[in-house]
C-alpha cells in the first residue's frame, strides 16, 4: 500500500518535480522564509495600531529591507 501511495504521490506532483529541473532548480524556498519570519513578528507584535509601523516592522524582520 504504501509503494502505491507514492507511486500516486509521484504522478500527482510530476509537473512540478520537472518544473524544478526546467526551470534552473529555483525555488520558493527564499519567499517563505520571509513569510515565516512576518508570521513570527506578526504573533510577536500583538496588535500594531498603525499599520505603516506594522509594515516597518515587518520590513525590518525580513532583513533589514527597506520601504
Amino acid at each position: 500500500p504504501e509503494i502505491a501511495r507514492l507511486g500516486r504521490t509521484l504522478r500527482r506532483w510530476q509537473a512540478a518535480f520537472l518544473a524544478y529541473f526546467t526551470t534552473g532548480r529555483s525555488s520558493n524556498g527564499g519567499t517563505e522564509a520571509v513569510n515565516g519570519i512576518i508570521e513570527l513578528h506578526r504573533r510577536l507584535a500583538r496588535g500594531f495600531r498603525n499599520r505603516d509601523n506594522y509594515r516597518l516592522r515587518m520590513l525590518l524582520a525580513a532583513g533589514g529591507l527597506t520601504p
